[in-house]
């Protein structure tokens, strides 16, 4: 027998995630993109006034363009201004007015456990909309573009159903507030998407300016790590980055960074995740010397790196 509390704790569930529901509907489009390889589809969500949307790099492929379809009947011709496939992301243009844009919010202020609406727009199934929570974060994702793969880090794991066609889709937190865009579904039950941070906001800023995102390469390949408490106290911090590997003949290489080393600073800025150190490598760090202090054996350790620029 369910109780008043239970009714009431349900009824409370079910409106956020209608409210949240009837917020971004309409702003999530049903995309068909078109390349001489054949035909791709899944979602995408406005991204600005100006007819922006924001998808998968992954949905679009290699495709110029194709149509975007919402909720109101609206049906809009769009071109792809920029795709990177090392964060999966692609920003898209419309050829005429579209419905305004959604809130987006930050995905740091999630917390395991927060209440989250994937909203997608697969063809034939318009306005599909499931509920979960975050189940994990801080998850990695691989990424690969012609000459490069990388890890897509700070991904958002959710046990809200999702089906291929939501890839694109919006990702959202108990306001509306889009908080990661849908990739990828994990297995039965999981589902990924790729976080909207201070990183993915610069990416989707040099998308829409210059259609590509220009990235500093070090060739350090490094997983999370929590420091002791003895280190932690020692250095005023509690994670750090372990290398995991350092490429061959890669700038970090070359510096004589090697695998078990414990990076715990850039310049001299404590680093705690893979976030605080990606988001330093874009345009401006090509060429420039960067300082990077580990932990090795005990002892403190700098190494010199200069990043040359990743080419794809």
């Amino acid at each position: 027998m369910t109780s008043d509390f239970d009714a009431d704790a349900l009824d409370a569930y079910s409106a956020i995630v209608t409210s949240v529901a009837a917020q971004l509907t309409p702003r999530v489009a049903a995309l068909r993109a078109r390349s001489s390889r054949g035909e791709s589809a899944g979602s995408a969500v406005a991204l600005t006034g100006e007819g922006h949307l924001i998808t998968n790099s992954h949905v679009v492929g290699d495709a110029d363009g194709g149509t975007a379809e919402f909720a109101d009947g609206t049906v809009a011709r769009f071109e792809v201004v920029g795709r990177d496939p090392l964060s999966d992301l692609a920003v898209l243009r419309t050829d005429r007015e579209v419905p305004s844009p959604p809130e987006y919010g930050d995905s740091d202020s999630l917390l395991v456990g927060s209440l989250v609406v994937a909203v997608g727009n697969p063809l034939g199934l318009s306005g599909t909309v499931t509920a979960g929570v975050v189940s994990a974060l801080g998850r990695s994702m691989p990424a690969r573009s012609r000459t490069a793969a990388r890890l897509i880090e700070d991904v958002i794991q959710t046990d809200a159903a999702l089906n291929p066609g939501n890839s694109g889709g919006a990702l959202a937190d108990s306001r509306g507030r889009v908080v990661g865009i849908s990739t990828a579904v994990a297995g039965i039950g999981l589902g990924l998407a790729v976080p909207i941070n201070a990183t993915t906001r610069g990416i989707i800023g040099a998308l829409m300016h210059d259609g590509r995102v220009r990235r500093a390469y070090l060739g350090l390949v490094s997983t999370p790590a929590r420091l002791t408490p003895a280190q932690a106290e020692r250095f005023g911090q509690r994670r750090a980055l372990r290398v995991v590997e350092a490429m061959g003949n890669s700038p970090a290489a070359l510096s004589g960074l090697r695998a078990g080393d414990l990076v715990l600073a850039v310049d001299g800025v404590p680093l705690g995740d893979a976030q605080s150190l990606q988001k330093r490598l874009f345009a401006d760090a090509i060429g420039q010397r960067m300082e990077i202090t580990v932990l090795r054996n005990g002892a403190l350790v700098d190494a010199v790196v200069v990043p040359t620029e990743l080419v794809d």
